[in-house]
């Protein structure tokens, strides 16, 4: 959520919020910018949050610019990973379907057309999800509940009031609060009542404004600031306020913090209004710095725009970055105009940002380059948006979406950078020389899609122009791809393909491009049945990631001996390996690593014949899955399949239904401390917990022989949504069919 300063008043807006999402599921907050929208859907998340079981995501849109890309910003905050292949709307839309949660939607606007598609989409398909949304319009739903935000209470006019009178005004409550984080010894005297009284009427009790105008507390006395205040806005009569009118008053307190400004500050302001998001100093200094700012100056310059209110600062870890409110940062860009300069600069400072990340990547600075890059994604939609919207620049749109495979791979965006690539690839022409790399690099994100035949399509290009424009690096990432294509369609190719590519980059000195070659190579030589060459790839591979002290491909790698071992060679080493890889992944905070290392661990106990330990890893795997909207029937079926009906085998459907319910169960600590075997294998419940009643009452007639349609016919549903069910039941119950479902619930009984 955006940093926010503390929150005064509102308990009756929250309460009504909180009252209508009892009856409704979409309420939309309405109001001017600056009147405190999000302020108060952050405000009253938490209690309204409470009766859904799944709690609140709050996903900020001011920062996107492509409507396109809502449903990947809703997936990135659920912590989906776009590995499906399926449109990714689809992917959030699956996930949300049994989830009940609040889902905050801020700052709706400028998005209109798309937040109303994708908001109508949930609620169609997600009958437990409710969405609060904050917008200057309404989205126009039916069912729409639409809250408008007034400005805050202010004083009367007519009458005086005594300080204990005041404070009881949100207005009043907000000036002083925020008066005395610039002035501590700052409160409400019948000295200054008076001009704090005149203050928060010629503010139109407007929020932003109170904020912009309390900053000038530090200099200048209540009364001063009133008089001043007075000459600066409108005159005011004592009619009620219309939202045109606040918004002029809004507009007239940013006009005078602005002409309050010194020269410089006003050039940062403008300039930062560039930035998405946040940003940190050195990005300020890259950016906004020039003749007319000197790079020496800009710090001096932020410390004076956090003074005035205009920037505020957030604390990430041990770094800082600055914010602008969207009213603050609109009337930026308005300062900005056409000039591109300010532009081109973002562009060329994320040009040169990614270009240092892609070259340390293979590094000990692994961590801190994914941590840094995730904070910028928003400046990186912003630069490769412009780059591809400005007339002459698409070129550095391609070359910028053809690196970081791994951070797009590892955020579960690479949809997302396959919507860049094709862009870029549409807007330049055959013979720009990053073509050949980038059309490679977008049948790589294809592949980690499943989706083949784009990637066919897009590396017989890639092969075409190798005739015309080749070099060695080329050649090599072309080949590693098709290797990668071989090895998903299991073709024996695959191994000659993997080792030509991972020969091809260590004769050129790249070690981080040689890495994935040689985790391909080595698991697909096992299935041809030679395990020393197996075990001397993914050796080297896990030596390579470790002397350089990165992580990404140290998982992989130790995942690899594990896929390796557990069938082929060592259990105890496969298990070592497991555990190893489980605790390494977890440092990325990735819902899909977990997913594979904790798949991994339930082959290791299936393979050490600890089956119940097992079925429960399975479950645990299977939320985790889930969760990152991927499936190991795609990512690692033959493995997966193989111990997952051996596990079965071993323990009977029944009770690995129930352990694999308990591992679907278990809470991320829990899970962890499984992977871990720091807790012992739980108990499973009886009956497995996560099987609504419907569900239950779905199992029961299909243990009775019922199709899905007469299923629906009986329940009076839709058969889509009987289909559903079935489907929902299977995965809970780590069954693949019907069969398997009738013989469970002969066995239990529905809970009362």
């Amino acid at each position: 959520m955006p940093p926010l300063t503390s929150h005064v008043g509102r308990r009756r807006e929250a309460a009504q919020i909180r009252a209508a999402l009892n009856d409704v599921r979409l309420v939309t907050l309405t109001g001017t910018g600056g009147v405190g929208k999000t302020r108060l859907a952050v405000a009253t998340m938490p209690e309204a949050a409470a009766r859904f079981a799944g709690g609140a995501v709050f996903v900020e849109l001011a920062e996107l610019r492509d409507g396109d890309l809502l449903p990947n910003l809703v997936a990135e905050r659920l912590g989906l990973s776009d590995r499906s292949g399926r449109p990714i709307v689809q992917v959030v839309l699956d996930l949300l379907r049994d989830r009940a949660l609040l889902l905050v939607l801020d700052n709706c606007e400028h998005l209109v057309e798309a937040c109303t598609h994708f908001v109508a989409a949930v609620l169609a398909e997600c009958p437990q999800v409710a969405v609060l949304a904050t917008s200057r319009q309404s989205l126009g739903l039916p069912g729409e509940h639409v809250l408008p935000v007034p400005p805050l209470a202010v004083p009367d006019e007519d009458a005086a009031q005594s300080p204990l009178e005041l404070v009881q005004y949100d207005s009043v409550r907000l000036l002083a609060d925020r008066a005395a984080a610039v002035v501590p010894s700052f409160e409400v005297t019948s000295a200054n009542a008076a001009a704090v009284a005149a203050i928060c009427r010629q503010l139109d009790g407007v929020p932003l404004a109170i904020e912009l105008a309390a900053a000038r507390l530090r200099s200048l006395s209540p009364r001063q600031l009133a008089d001043r205040l007075s000459r600066r806005l409108p005159i005011l009569t004592g009619a009620p306020r219309t939202a045109p009118e606040r918004q002029r008053t809004l507009r007239a307190t940013i006009d005078w913090s602005y002409e309050l400004c010194s020269d410089a500050e006003q050039l940062l302001w403008a300039r930062a209004s560039v930035f998405a998001g946040s940003f940190e100093m050195d990005a300020a200094e890259q950016v906004c710095a020039d003749a007319d700012l000197p790079a020496d100056m800009v710090l001096d310059t932020i410390e004076g725009l956090l003074d005035k209110s205009v920037l505020l600062r957030e604390e990430r870890g041990e770094v800082v970055r600055y914010r602008m409110l969207e009213a603050l940062r609109e009337h930026g860009q308005e300062l900005l105009g056409t000039d591109t300069a300010v532009a081109r600069r973002h562009r060329d400072w994320i040009d040169r940002l990614t270009a240092t990340a892609d070259a340390e990547w293979c590094s000990e600075r692994q961590l801190d380059w994914t941590a840094r890059l995730r904070l910028e994604h928003a400046n990186l939609r912003t630069a490769l948006d412009w780059s591809l919207s400005e007339p002459g620049e698409a070129g550095a749109a391609l070359r910028i979406a053809s690196r970081l495979n791994e951070y797009w791979t590892l955020r579960g965006a690479s949809g997302e950078a396959r919507q860049w690539l094709d862009r870029a690839l549409a807007a330049t022409p055959a013979d720009h020389p990053d073509r050949p790399v980038a059309l490679s690099t977008c049948a790589l994100h294809a592949l980690l899609h499943s989706d083949v035949p784009t990637a066919t399509k897009r590396l017989k290009e890639a092969d075409e122009l190798a005739t015309v424009n080749d070099d060695d690096l080329t050649k090599a990432h072309r080949t590693y791809v098709h290797g990668l294509a071989e090895m998903i369609r299991i073709s024996p190719r695959a191994v000659e393909l993997a080792e030509a590519a991972a020969e091809g980059f260590r004769a050129l000195g790249d070690v981080r491009r040689e890495l994935h070659p040689l985790f391909i190579h080595g698991t697909c030589i096992a299935y041809q049945g030679d395990i020393e060459a197996a075990r001397a790839s993914l050796r080297r591979m896990l030596t390579l990631s470790q002397e350089r002290g990165e992580s990404f491909y140290r998982a992989m790698a130790l995942f690899g001996i594990v896929f390796v071992e557990v069938d082929f060679g060592d259990i105890a080493l496969a298990a070592e390996a497991a555990r190893d890889g489980f605790v390494v992944g977890r440092t990325f905070s990735s819902g899909f690593r977990d997913a594979y290392h904790l798949e991994a661990l339930a082959w290791v106990a299936d393979g050490q014949g600890e089956h119940e330990r097992a079925a429960t890893l399975f479950g645990a795997a299977a939320t985790a899955w889930e969760a990152a909207g991927a499936s190991p029937e795609i990512a690692v079926a033959l493995p997966h399949n193989r111990h997952k009906h051996s596990t079965r085998h071993a323990l009977g459907a029944v009770r690995f239904a129930e352990f694999f319910a308990a591992g679907r169960a278990l809470s991320d600590r829990r899970r962890v401390r499984l992977a871990l075997a720091e807790d012992d294998t739980p108990t499973p419940g009886t009956p497995p917990g996560d099987l609504t009643r419907r569900e239950w009452e779905v199992a029961e007639l299909v243990a009775k022989g019922l199709s899905n349609r007469s299923i629906a016919d009986r329940l009076v549903i839709s058969p889509r949504t009987a289909d559903t069910h079935v489907q929902n039941i299977l995965g809970k119950l780590g069954f693949h069919n019907r069969a398997q479902i009738a013989s469970w619930a002969t066995h239990r009984r529905r809970p009362e």
